[in-house]
């Protein structure tokens, strides 16, 4: 499922997958928060822990008895600010003076797994796929926090850049766990193909898509533009994602392409 939303998010919350209805079975709530400057937002629940990441702008965070400041000029060049709270921890968020936006993800988990606001400096940055596939597929991968760092969390989050003219989520893969992708475009007119399933869409600024069980979701760049997206993954019970439970799932018929690069086929001058 994938939604569209014309710039720009309206001022305070903007749910983009609510865990209600037709989205339910993704078993997370995700949206925006843009405040203006000097604006608060207030968070609590007595059964969800929630991520709060930092897209642009300032802020300062308040919860469990702490306070930081935080700041991002923008999301392509920078690593996110990303505060990770437990069901009960209230949550207290101030813009700055030029204003913030935060993505918001949220999903069940009564385990006290402690507070724990993620700096960029934490936040784990690779090239992926840089020297296979003739460098077609070469992204940035930045995960901030995954069962090796946050355990007891029932999430997987992170962002990757796709450079222009690449390829991202490649090989084609899938995976039983829920996940969400949401985009934005550097310039913002800029665009990107998937295809979910055997589903070929167009990305644009600003859509999310809804990726669900076994469903294979490959991504393409257009020449000349960025393609950021986040996403968020809900571990389901019995099968958390990752390298225990053999996630991601690659295509069998198209993982030859991680190996020797010398066998896929180049132009002749």
């Amino acid at each position: 499922m994938q939604f569209h939303h014309k710039p720009p998010f309206n001022s305070g919350y903007t749910p983009l997958c609510p865990r209600t209805g037709a989205t339910a079975d993704m078993l997370m709530d995700f949206g925006v928060i843009v405040l203006s400057p000097g604006d608060r937002y207030e968070s609590d629940s007595e059964t969800d822990e929630r991520v709060f990441l930092l897209s642009q702008g300032s802020a300062e965070l308040s919860w469990g008895g702490e306070k930081k400041e935080v700041s991002r000029p923008d999301l392509f060049d920078f690593s996110p600010w990303c505060l990770s709270v437990p069901a009960r921890c209230p949550v207290s968020v101030k813009a700055g003076s030029g204003g913030a936006e935060f993505y918001y993800a949220a999903t069940d988990n009564q385990k006290n797994i402690g507070p724990k606001l993620f700096s960029p400096e934490e936040c784990r940055n690779e090239f992926r796929g840089e020297g296979t596939m003739r460098e077609t597929s070469t992204r940035i991968v930045r995960t901030i926090f995954d069962d090796t760092n946050r355990p007891e969390s029932n999430l997987v989050i992170g962002e990757v850049i796709g450079v222009p003219g690449k390829w991202s989520s490649y090989p084609p893969h899938h995976h039983p766990q829920p996940e969400i992708y949401h985009y934005r475009f550097l310039p913002e007119q800029g665009f990107g193909f998937t295809a979910i399933g055997e589903t070929p869409r167009i990305i644009r600024d600003k859509d999310t898509i809804l990726i669900r069980e076994g469903e294979v979701h490959p991504h393409v760049t257009a020449p000349g533009y960025a393609m950021w997206y986040l996403w968020v993954i809900r571990h389901i019970e019995g099968a958390h994602y990752g390298p225990a439970t053999n996630t991601p799932i690659f295509v069998e018929e198209h993982k030859w392409v991680m190996g020797d690069e010398s066998n896929i086929w180049e132009p002749k001058r």
